[in-house]
């Protein structure tokens, strides 16, 4: 994931009281709470992004799931270039879903995770 400080982040993180009372601070150059405006949609999104275990972004609105266009856009946005950005579709019994329009970005620190053949990704 691209570090989380300067342009365009610093303009887009939530550095409310209410997130400050939630997660303890704003967060850093490897997390934290934004409010990412999409042009070509006029939405804005919330992100809530994380580096633990796993690099994270979880993407909501508050009245419908983000479109392909948009994971898009937060995928170019928080990752790099050169990065494998995954959606994980978990099979039901282990689903938590805790907001009904939220979707997930995944990247693996270990970096072996299996991949499918290009001709399959385009």
């Amino acid at each position: 994931m691209k570090p989380l400080i300067g342009r365009p982040f610093d303009q887009w993180r939530n550095t409310s009281a209410e997130i400050i009372a939630h997660y303890g601070s704003v967060g850093d150059e490897t997390c934290g709470v934004f409010n990412v405006p999409v042009l070509s949609t006029g939405v804005m999104l919330r992100v809530i992004a994380s580096s633990e275990e796993w690099e994270h972004v979880s993407v909501s609105l508050p009245d419908r799931c983000p479109t392909w266009d948009e994971m898009v856009y937060l995928k170019r946005a928080f990752f790099k270039k050169d990065e494998w950005a995954i959606e994980f579709h978990p099979p039901e019994s282990k689903n938590i879903s805790v907001h009904p329009y939220c979707l997930h970005l995944w990247r693996s620190y270990a970096g072996n995770q299996p991949l499918p053949p290009a001709w399959m990704v385009g």
